[in-house]
């Protein structure tokens, strides 16, 4: 919901009565050397038909590519437009980038009202979705999710796979999940049943998903929630791991469809474990603060979904593990991940 009393127009956290759009700038922009962590965000709202009219014709010079960033918990529209160009920057996006933005409180407390928010906007944004998705100018959607997002998107895409009037809806091809908070069982029914049909997988459709076992955040939703998410390798029975530790492996458990062939060729997904990389307070936004978790982020970004540099194999075909840096080579995160200061 915005707020037009004044000369500014802010976006309130509140929910609105309609999807709202626009174009909106990295808050960097114009900005003074100030240390001031709180600059607004240049943005203006649009006709809904001149933003479409616009977005097709960005598109078709852009060979119908488009970049879709759905933001999670404790997010706010400032936060998630710094975010979003900084994966603009990161990947070398060439086509459209568009921000997903819910109205998310911001605050550490507040859990449980984005939840609720998020649900609340299920329908807006599947709508939204399928309009994109069914352009005939649209030919790839990379669509991306961070955290609490992740529920946002995966129920979307099952929407449109079943609606579309494009009858494949198979250009939403490349998903990433970054950290998602979502449950892992109902994540595993959801992706066996559809998402990752044999019928997509042949179309080119793939799951790329980022856990950490060192995510504080995940950690805290596993709590909250009583079973393991998705963004994290928790096990949750206490036998399975122990018998894995017993075989030499890692005490860590990853989603996996029992009907599928587990080679990522074959069932479509790919489990990246940035345990070894974890950067930041919480180890929650790896995928853009770690350098080797950035570097394989916008690689994927890029269609380059069996990436095989910097990646060790498991003893499952699809998870992957990013390798630890040696202490006395300790990259310049920043520059790699393409944060500027104050991010």
């Amino acid at each position: 919901m915005p707020d037009c009393q004044n000369s500014t127009i802010t976006l309130t956290n509140h929910r609105g009565d309609k999807t709202r759009y626009g174009r909106f700038g990295d808050p960097r922009i114009g900005e003074k050397q100030t240390g001031n962590d709180k600059l607004p965000v240049p943005f203006t709202i649009s006709n809904e038909d001149q933003w479409w009219s616009a977005l097709s014709k960005s598109m078709d010079n852009r060979e119908g590519r488009a970049l879709v960033y759905v933001h999670g918990y404790r997010e706010t529209f400032r936060i998630t437009s710094k975010d979003t160009t900084q994966i603009a920057r990161l990947t070398g996006f060439t086509g459209p980038v568009i921000q997903y933005s819910w109205p998310s409180q911001g605050a550490l407390l507040k859990y449980a009202v984005d939840e609720t928010n998020m649900y609340w906007d299920e329908r807006n944004f599947r709508r939204f979705l399928m309009r994109l998705a069914e352009q005939s100018w649209t030919r790839e959607i990379v669509l991306i999710s961070h955290s609490l997002g992740a529920r946002l998107i995966i129920p979307a895409v099952e929407y449109v796979d079943k609606n579309s009037t494009n009858a494949d809806s198979s250009n939403i091809s490349n998903i990433i999940l970054a950290a998602p908070d979502i449950d892992r069982q109902i994540f595993e029914r959801e992706i066996a049943e559809e998402i990752l049909s044999e019928r997509r997988i042949r179309n080119n459709r793939r799951i790329v998903v980022y856990a950490s076992a060192k995510d504080k955040a995940i950690g805290l939703s596993y709590r909250i929630h009583g079973y393991p998410r998705l963004g994290s390798p928790d096990c949750f029975d206490p036998f399975k791991k122990a018998a894995l530790e017993q075989m030499g492996h890692p005490g860590r458990c990853y989603a996996t469809l029992s009907s599928a062939d587990m080679k990522p060729e074959k069932s479509g997904l790919t489990l990246i474990d940035t345990s070894a990389i974890s950067e930041g307070a919480t180890g929650h936004s790896d995928f853009l603060r770690s350098a080797a978790a950035c570097l394989d982020f916008a690689s994927v970004v890029n269609g380059e979904r069996n990436r095989r540099q910097g990646r060790s194999p498991t003893h499952l075909p699809h998870v992957f593990t990013l390798d630890a840096v040696p202490k006395d080579e300790e990259p310049e995160h920043d520059t790699i991940c393409r944060r500027r200061p104050f991010d």
